[in-house]
Parts: structure tokens; C-alpha cells; sequence
């Protein structure tokens, strides 16, 4: 027999829970209190370790095998929020409203580990609900629904004491909180292996890939072609027919700085404004992040077939994205640098694959400028040697990629589609367990 609530946006899955089940606000459940404890240390402090925000987004357990910072605090602060066993952590700030509340559960005890700035620290009265299986809970798609519709902000979100205290949790009896615990434990592992096996998968693949991108632009598809100096300690032997020639005198044109306009509009009709962080990883333009630019400001930056654009600064510098016609018109933004090439004696393609290459990014980490961020400007650009075979040459070496790189890609689609089934069926298991959808027997 369930117990029926009404219909509700957030709550939905309340509608039907097991009838021996209650339904209760966490603040009649655990005790919620907000870190104020920072990653500066003082002379007048005592030693500690921080449990930071990164160490719960990323860990289901709180443990011993988390490298925790070193850090300081007061007496009041390590009395107040030092970890004890089956605390639950909760981030309350997120970049999207749809990745907040993410929790984490202390798994064994850890002496002289806080709870960190940015985060909830969440203890369970003991007799009333299970640290494991509140930590669940948090992650489940109905409860976690409610701190969504809660969190405030438009280019970070956050949630108040009051949106977390007032949060709805089903809540079994103590002994089935610890069985769906128990069981979840189990099948998330289950899960999480396999998940772990297959971003192996991807990552050798993708290291493949790399490598044979490596080998063709600088040593060429004849494995029978001799070699020579090429002179360039990143760049080592390259085929004896073979030049090496920089950046500069391969382009048809100088590198060019993209457009420093706001991305406001989102006009279809208008030119795209692609930006660094419009490029997805497999070098493709995210539908969902489309900017325009009004015609006339576009215009001195719209993009040809054959463009090469780089990243310049931040976090994603040497990151680049070849432009054909299939993407629409479009200009592009200041901080990319766009490299284009006389298709009479270059083929783009071949320079876009040298932006794929161990070489290219060991030139990279070589050449960046690190200030406040990390910054590779045109002129830097300008210098990068290239190994230049004849025009032929490129040619059959960019059909040899196309046709290697595609293979390689459509595994990897593959793999990562099963990632993302796994990952939801993760979820689902989860969500049904907390919500009495799934019935988990005693003692299983």
C-alpha cells in the first residue's frame, strides 16, 4: 500500500511512497550548519586538514584516501566543524542551478578533517535517519528536484540555510534505511566499475588517436621515407623531402584577433559568434550556447572554409576549431586567433591536424605565458614550426587521418553513449531505491 500526495512540480515523487514510510523536512531529521571555515592560514590557528568543495563534487565517500588541504582554524571552528562519521557534506553554490545539492558521506573517521567554506554540513539525529542513505537521497532525481526550483542566482546559484533545512525526504524505518543503503553501496560499485572500465577504454583510444596524428605530421605515411633533423627539440626527425617552416610564412594572411562584442543577441539570420567555449571536445560548435553577431559587426571577422581559430588564453589555450561551411556563417571572438592558409600550396586540414598532435601540445605548455591566466598570443602563434610536406603529400596524409580518425571516433561515440546509459541507469536505481519505488528486502 502507497501513501498519495498531490501532483506537484517538484514534489511528483512524493505522489507514491511505500504507506510505512514518512515524508519529513530535514530539519527534523538532521542538523544543518553552513561552513565558515576558509583555505587561509594563520599564525594564531590551529592545524588542520579541509574537506574542500572539489573532494565532495567528486567523491560519493568522505575518506582517508582524499589528499585534504592543509589549512588552519580556530578552536570554536574545530569544535564546530570537524567530521564525524555519517555527516553528510552538500555543496550549496554551483555554476547551474540543475548541479547543486551535490552530497557526499563520511565514511570513516577522519581526526582534524573540517568541513570547508562552500559547503553544508549535514548531521543525522542518529535514531531518525541513516548518513548513507540521507546522501542518496540528496542525489535522487525527486528530492533533488526541490533544491533545484530553490537555488537563486543568474551566473552562479545558491542555496540559503532555509531552502536546505525545509527540504522533503522519504524516510523508511532505520533497519530498511540501512538495507537500501547497504544495497545501494553494492550496485553503484557495481556500476562504477564498469563505467571506470570504459573511460579507460576512451582514454586509450583517444590516446591513439593523438599518436597517430603525431606520426603522420611529422614522419608522413611511407614508413620507408628517410629522416633528417628537423632541428626543432619538440618536433625531432622529419622526412628527409620534408621542410620545416613556421606558422607565419604558411598563412595567406596575417593571424588575426577576433571581435571584442558581448555575446547578447540570438539571432539565427545573423552571423554565429563563436567563442572558446562554444567548442565542444570533439571540436564541434554546442547548439545550445549559439550567439549571433548583427551583420556589420561581424562582418571584418566572418570565417572562411579552411580557417583555423586558436585558443589564446585561459584555461582552453591551445585549443583550436576548423571552420567549413556546414556550420553556417559565422564570426568569431577576441579571445581566438584566427590562421588562415593559401590552399594553393597549403591544405588546412594538414594544420588543423598539427593542433592535434603531442607535439603541438608540448610547444604549447612550452610557450605559455602564465600570469593571472595562461596566454599563447599571435605573435607566439607566428613562431610555431611545422613540418611542411609537398602539397600531394598533405593531401594523401589528411585522407589517411580522415579515414583513421573517423574509425577511432565512431568507438568512441559508441563507448560514451554506454557511459551515459550507465550513468542514468545509475540514477534511476538510486532515485527508485530512496523513494520506495524499488523494493529492497531486509537483510539483502
Amino acid at each position: 500500500m502507497t501513501i498519495r500526495f498531490p501532483d506537484s512540480t517538484v514534489h511528483n515523487w512524493m505522489r507514491d511512497i511505500p504507506v510505512h514510510w514518512d515524508v519529513k523536512r530535514l530539519k527534523y531529521l538532521a542538523n544543518v550548519v553552513f561552513s565558515n571555515v576558509d583555505k587561509h592560514s594563520h599564525e594564531d590557528e590551529l592545524p588542520v586538514r579541509l574537506c574542500n568543495y572539489v573532494d565532495v563534487y567528486y567523491h560519493d565517500h568522505i575518506d582517508s584516501s582524499i589528499d585534504f588541504m592543509d589549512a588552519t582554524a580556530t578552536e570554536v571552528e574545530l569544535r564546530k566543524f570537524q567530521l564525524q562519521v555519517n555527516d553528510v557534506l552538500v555543496t550549496k553554490d554551483s555554476e547551474a542551478a540543475d548541479d547543486i545539492a551535490v552530497p557526499s558521506v563520511v565514511a570513516e573517521a577522519l581526526p582534524g578533517v573540517l568541513c570547508g567554506y562552500h559547503l553544508a554540513q549535514v548531521r543525522p539525529f542518529a535514531r531518525r535517519i541513516d548518513g548513507r542513505f540521507l546522501a542518496r537521497s540528496f542525489e535522487a532525481v525527486g528530492p533533488k528536484a526541490q533544491f533545484e526550483a530553490e537555488s537563486t542566482g543568474v551566473t552562479r546559484y545558491g542555496l540559503g540555510k532555509y531552502a536546505i533545512d525545509n527540504g522533503l525526504f522519504g524516510v523508511p524505518p532505520l533497519q530498511e534505511q540501512e538495507a537500501i543503503s547497504a544495497f545501494l553501496d553494492h550496485e553503484t560499485k557495481r556500476i562504477d566499475d564498469l563505467i571506470a572500465k570504459k573511460k579507460k577504454q576512451v582514454e586509450l583510444l583517444r590516446e591513439k588517436r593523438i599518436g597517430l596524428i603525431t606520426e603522420a605530421i611529422t614522419k608522413g605515411i611511407d614508413p620507408s621515407a628517410k629522416l633528417k633533423p628537423s632541428g626543432i627539440e619538440w618536433l625531432g626527425d622529419i622526412p628527409e623531402h620534408w621542410n620545416a617552416k613556421r606558422l607565419k610564412f604558411l598563412i595567406a594572411e596575417p593571424l588575426k584577433y577576433g571581435a571584442n562584442e558581448a555575446a547578447d543577441e540570438d539571432d539565427p539570420s545573423q552571423p554565429r559568434y563563436v567563442r572558446i567555449t562554444d567548442i565542444d571536445a570533439d571540436g564541434g560548435l554546442r547548439e545550445e550556447t549559439f550567439r549571433s553577431l548583427p551583420e556589420e559587426v561581424a562582418q571584418p571577422y566572418l570565417l572562411k572554409e579552411g580557417d583555423v581559430l586558436l585558443a589564446r588564453s585561459g584555461a582552453t589555450v591551445g585549443k583550436s576549431f576548423y571552420y567549413t561551411p556546414e556550420w553556417g556563417r559565422a564570426a568569431f571572438a577576441g579571445y581566438m586567433i584566427r590562421a588562415r592558409f593559401d590552399v594553393q600550396q597549403h591544405v588546412p586540414k594538414f594544420m588543423h591536424y598539427v593542433t592535434q598532435s603531442y607535439y603541438y601540445w608540448e610547444w604549447i605548455s612550452t610557450v605559455n605565458i602564465q600570469a593571472t591566466i595562461q596566454n599563447v598570443s599571435a605573435e607566439k602563434y607566428a613562431d610555431l614550426w611545422i613540418a611542411v610536406p609537398s602539397l600531394d603529400e598533405q593531401t594523401a596524409i589528411v585522407e589517411h587521418l580522415n579515414e583513421e580518425t573517423m574509425r577511432i571516433d565512431e568507438i568512441v561515440t559508441l563507448i560514451d553513449r554506454s557511459i551515459s546509459l550507465l550513468t542514468e541507469y545509475r540514477l534511476a536505481v538510486i532515485s527508485s531505491a530512496v523513494t520506495g519505488k524499488l523494493s529492497v528486502k531486509l537483510g539483502s
